[in-house]
């Protein structure tokens, strides 16, 4: 079976899974992944954060564009423009997102654009991980791209119900070094402590 074969596999596995949980258990670890990526020093001197606006089967980030919009931080959403690809662009309040590509909340496109050189921390999304920060994506490619060209602080978000340690791997998959899940902060696989 070829890695890309592996991956198709595995989404499979991950999706049904994520079906699954319970709503009691998706909100509790939604609650406590968004309090960590608010605790992270990181996050605290951002001053622009990048972050998906989560579907009803991932980690509901709403919370965090709030909390960052509060605090007076730049904040960029994507917006799908292509096959595989997405433009970072600045919102000012969640009344500037709108159903686009797949159903997912988008900036509108007359939100301005933001480079990918000027975010300080980008929160990744995955259908499932491993604590060392290999991610297992939708397969549209997306975030790779990204990833590919940025340079900051990133930390992927999971539930800890859908990490699997093993997890196919390509070339062009690069590690993300923090993992949050509702367990806390993982760094390079390891258990880390918030300062």
């Amino acid at each position: 079976m070829t890695t890309p074969e592996q991956k198709q596999q595995l989404r499979k596995v991950i999706r049904t899974l994520e079906r699954s949980l319970s709503p009691r258990y998706k909100a509790a670890s939604d609650q406590a992944i968004i309090a960590t990526l608010l605790a992270l020093p990181e996050y605290e001197e951002a001053e622009t954060v990048f972050t998906f606006i989560g579907t009803e089967r991932e980690i509901n980030t709403l919370p965090l564009a709030k909390a960052a919009l509060a605090a007076g931080k730049r904040l960029c959403v994507p917006l799908c423009v292509g096959k595989g690809l997405m433009e970072l662009r600045q919102i000012t309040n969640l009344s500037q997102l709108e159903p686009g590509a797949y159903g997912i909340l988008e900036p509108r496109v007359s939100c301005p654009q933001v480079t990918v050189d000027g975010v300080d921390l980008a929160v990744i999304p995955c259908l499932s991980c491993n604590h060392l920060g290999h991610r297992l994506g939708q397969g549209g490619g997306f975030y790779d791209r990204f990833l590919a060209a940025y340079r900051g602080a990133a930390v992927l978000v999971c539930r800890e119900k859908l990490i699997r340690e093993e997890i196919p791997r390509e070339p062009h998959d690069l590690p993300i070094p923090w993992v949050v899940t509702e367990a806390g902060l993982f760094e390079d696989g390891t258990p880390a402590r918030l300062a």
